[in-house]
């Protein structure tokens, strides 16, 4: 369910938007640029090892220019995750790989299921 939020911009004063449900907040908002607000959901990382290969989370950019790039999209961000693997390490990397798109796939899935919402709105 979506309720407003009023956030202050450095170009447009206090602006007011529809905040979605799954965005986690705006707690550490600074005032920037009103083009540059955007909804984040909670982020997801896909581990290995020690590491984090990637994050993906939902986020959604009210007022950049082209209105499709305005839809619930899905963030996703390669870490700098790098390492010499033995034989055996590269099984294990690649059986989390497919568990990772796994995932991503269910993402992708509620993803449509959001974007099938707002075209309702």
């Amino acid at each position: 369910m979506n309720h407003n939020i009023t956030l202050p911009t450095v170009d447009h004063g206090d602006v007011t938007l529809p905040e979605p449900g799954w965005c986690t907040g705006h707690a550490s908002h600074t005032p920037g640029y009103r083009i540059d607000l955007t909804h984040s959901g909670p982020e997801n990382a896909f581990a290995f090892a020690d590491g984090t290969l990637l994050v993906a989370m939902l986020s959604q950019d009210p007022f950049v220019t082209d209105p499709e790039q305005r839809r619930t999209r899905l963030y996703v961000e390669q870490t700098g995750y790098s390492a010499a693997l033995d034989p055996v390490e590269v099984r294990q990397l690649a059986a989390a790989l497919t568990v990772h798109a796994m995932h991503l796939r269910t993402l992708a899935e509620q993803l449509t299921a959001l974007r099938a919402e707002e075209g309702n709105q």
